[in-house]
């Protein structure tokens, strides 16, 4: 199985190396590999190898990489900020191969056809990527056929366990307070409503990350011995010879430095926070802020690591009469023994403790009543786009969660929701240098960025889903439109992770992840003249 902690000194070059084996990362690779297994490819993860762990394997125990501790989770912290009560929000992202998609929570959420649209990138469309997000998953839920794919690699299905009651009466209260049952929210157009949620879950219950479904069967069926995979080893730099990108640096789990080439294409997917770092080490990026830690400029584009986006989560925690086995909140408190649940194969491990999923929007007349600030921002950015979720400060998707993953006495149910960032052209830097090392400290927001009321000031801290930081512009040669994914003022480059969309989409962003691998993947099979 070539996959190593210590990559062989025998491989000094590969057709292609892949900068991060996360979501996208793990997608890509896969994919290319495919297309044709001659194709001597390097993925480099940051993290360790998730193959079979069954903290990873069983929905249930996500609670697990949230931990203090955890070496499947990185933490991020950001700015202090007056929005805040001059408190530090902290940004988590997965580490370790699979990325977020091994430690997530598993909702099955699509984005809004008027979020993709909007990028307005040639290629990237809604109606263009429909195929993308098709090909990935093999659906168990209800909707449309044609909207949905049967065939791919991630099953999308309700799992192993509900907890009806609460769904019921969660559902049951939103109907009577006019809000709509849907069988899809994820047909690209529907608003305003619920839907029992889908989660990424296969049937007999086991997680749907990109490493297990994508990766790992390819490195251990034998039939690919030209991919290989390096886990723990921490992407530096890449390497150019002129203006060509040639390879990469990056630093063995010993501490070690090494240097590997790349003969025909170097993909950086290290994420929207860790992308941008490895960029400007490389020398791309503003020439000011390279200056300033002695890097040569090898590509000038200021928007490296600017434009930082995010969804922020807020939760309201209310009592409730459910039962033990009716929540997951003895996996945190230990009233669960979890070696003899996966042993028995306790349906429990099967479910993701998120039974519904919302996405909400108000009326004219509503909205009308939320300020002369709110109004005028609701006038520019949603009334235009009847499909669109609300955003700033409130809600784009609410998810119901019987359990509130901590100890709380009998008060068990957690009501979760997500406010993606204003989608005002606002620079936010993400700082990525302090003194002379490099590092990522996303920020939050201020004032003028963001609608936050005092309850949210006063309570948020948590960020969730950063992307955007090395957002995509369409460019033209020759008459001919580039949708290839290329870093501009250099060859050989190219980048595939959440870091690329130039704007929000009102959705949990693992389905954005894998639909990006997937589009990705096509475009540089294209490019590298391999068969689809």
């Amino acid at each position: 199985m070539p996959l190593y902690t210590h990559l062989p000194t025998s491989i000094d070059a590969v057709d292609v190396i892949i900068a991060g084996g996360g979501t996208s990362g793990c997608v890509v690779a896969s994919r290319l590999a495919e297309a044709d297994p001659n194709l001597s490819i390097l993925v480099v993860e940051s993290g360790p190898d998730n193959y079979g762990n069954p903290m990873i394997l069983h929905p249930a125990l996500f609670i697990t990489h949230w931990a203090p501790g955890s070496n499947t989770m990185k933490l991020f912290k950001g700015r202090k900020s007056e929005a805040l009560a001059n408190r530090e929000p902290i940004v988590p992202v997965g580490r370790g191969l699979g990325g977020g998609s091994s430690v997530n929570l598993l909702m099955y959420s699509r984005a809004q056809r008027s979020d993709l649209d909007a990028w307005k990138m040639p290629g990237w469309s809604a109606n263009e990527l429909l195929p993308y997000m098709r090909k990935l998953e093999t659906f168990h839920g209800e909707g449309a056929k044609a909207l949905h794919g049967y065939d791919g690699p991630i099953h999308v299905s309700s799992g192993t366990y509900r907890s009806l009651r609460a769904e019921n009466a969660f559902i049951e209260a939103a109907t009577h307070v006019g809000w709509k049952e849907f069988e899809d929210l994820g047909n690209l157009d529907s608003v305003g409503g619920v839907q029992r949620a889908l989660r990424y879950v296969s049937p007999d219950g086991k997680r749907q990350d990109t490493a297990h479904q994508y990766l790992h069967p390819m490195l251990r069926d034998g039939g690919y011995p030209n991919l290989h995979v390096v886990v723990d080893s921490d992407v530096d730099r890449v390497v150019f010879e002129g203006q060509r990108a040639s390879g990469i640096t990056y630093q063995e789990a010993n501490g070690s430095s090494r240097t590997v080439k790349a003969k025909r294409m170097v993909i950086v997917s290290c994420g929207a926070c860790g992308t941008p770092p490895v960029l400007e080490r490389s020398g791309v990026g503003n020439p000011k802020i390279l200056e300033k830690v002695g890097i040569k400029s090898i590509s000038e584009l200021p928007g490296v690591g600017d434009s930082y986006q995010d969804h922020q989560l807020i939760s309201a925690i209310y009592k409730s009469n459910l039962s033990r086995d009716e929540t997951l909140d003895g996996i945190v408190n230990g009233n669960f023994d979890i070696p003899a649940m996966i042993q028995n194969n306790d349906k429990l491990l099967g479910w993701n403790c998120m039974d519904v999923t919302c996405k909400f929007r108000p009326n004219d007349d509503e909205a009308a009543t939320l300020g002369d600030d709110f109004l005028e921002v609701w006038n520019r950015d949603y009334k235009p786009h009847p499909d669109k979720p609300l955003s700033p400060g409130l809600s784009d998707a609410l998810d119901f969660d019987p359990g509130i993953y901590g100890d709380a006495g009998d008060i068990d149910i957690k009501v979760s929701r997500w406010g993606y960032k204003n989608q005002r052209e606002i620079a936010r830097r993400m700082d990525i240098y302090r003194g002379e090392v490099p590092s990522c400290h996303p920020p939050f927001s201020t004032e003028d960025d963001m609608l936050i009321d005092k309850w949210l000031r006063e309570n948020v801290a948590t960020t969730w889903h950063p992307l955007g930081t090395c957002k995509m512009a369409p460019r033209e040669e020759n008459g001919v439109v580039d949708e290839t994914l290329s870093v501009y003022g250099v060859t050989g480059l190219k980048i595939a992770d959440l870091s690329i969309p130039p704007s929000n989409v009102g959705a949990h962003t693992n389905n954005t992840a894998l639909t990006i691998g997937e589009k990705a993947a096509s475009i540089f099979i294209r490019e590298l003249g391999l068969a689809q």
